[in-house]
């Protein structure tokens, strides 16, 4: 989160450690992009970007524990820092109500979205299964470092295809999603392979059973598609 936004915090107190971080959060930085920060399954996103001119910024995000208010984040792919793949940062976290407040070397005030609650698809999830180009289902992903995410809040998505073996970023994508009359749908507002991607809506038949997640339709590119995907808590 290096750089996303500089803000002048407020004095804030400590709420109570029962109040959840868990959903999505936004703020604006300094260069009028969005950031959008998705938290789910001990994992986190993060992605600065402009929807009206369609402009990607940056994009971070990995693993992290909590400790009372203490959370230890070690970033698995950043798009402006590769140094910072692999090396453990630590925040004080601070919540108030609709605010929520990392405080380390550096300090972002994020406002919530949506807290995430009772929604089956709120999670980190990521892909293990794929229709290869004759329709027939194929594993990827068991072995090696790469893998490709996607997390999921109440009402946020985003992907990221990533290998933090050798610190490679491939691609990410994001924006907002909803599920309605047996279609999981997605609205593109940043892309940063594709520019031209963004405002795209894409919709997916889908099933969720026994933690996984199938879903088929068309990419964004309008190719055939059919993927499964698995809960990363489900594999720990």
């Amino acid at each position: 989160m290096k750089h996303i936004l500089t803000i002048l915090l407020a004095t804030l107190g400590l709420t109570a450690p029962a109040q959840s971080i868990k959903g999505a959060w936004k703020a604006l930085a300094q260069n009028n992009s969005t950031v959008t920060l998705i938290i789910a399954d001990n994992y986190l996103m993060s992605a600065s970007y402009n929807t009206l001119n369609k402009y990607f910024d940056r994009t971070e995000g990995g693993p992290f524990t909590m400790s009372g208010n203490q959370m230890t984040y070690t970033p698995e792919f950043n798009t402006t820092d590769t140094a910072a793949i692999g090396v453990p940062i630590v925040y004080t976290i601070e919540r108030k109500d609709s605010i929520l407040t990392l405080r380390g070397k550096e300090a972002w005030v994020y406002t919530i979205v949506d807290d995430a609650q009772n929604v089956p698809m709120a999670g980190t999830w990521h892909i293990t299964e794929r229709a290869n180009e004759q329709g027939a289902m194929s594993k990827i992903h068991q072995t090696g470092t790469r893998k490709t995410l996607k997390i999921l809040s109440g009402t946020r998505f985003q992907w990221a295809a990533i290998d933090p073996g050798v610190k490679g970023f491939y691609g990410t994508g994001g924006g907002t999603y909803d599920v309605k009359n047996g279609k999981y749908t997605e609205n593109i507002q940043f892309f940063s392979r594709d520019n031209n991607r963004v405002g795209a809506k894409l919709s997916f038949d889908w099933n969720l059973k026994d933690g996984r997640w199938e879903h088929s339709g068309k990419s964004s590119a309008g190719a055939p598609i059919r993927e499964v995907w698995e809960k990363i808590d489900s594999k720990q």
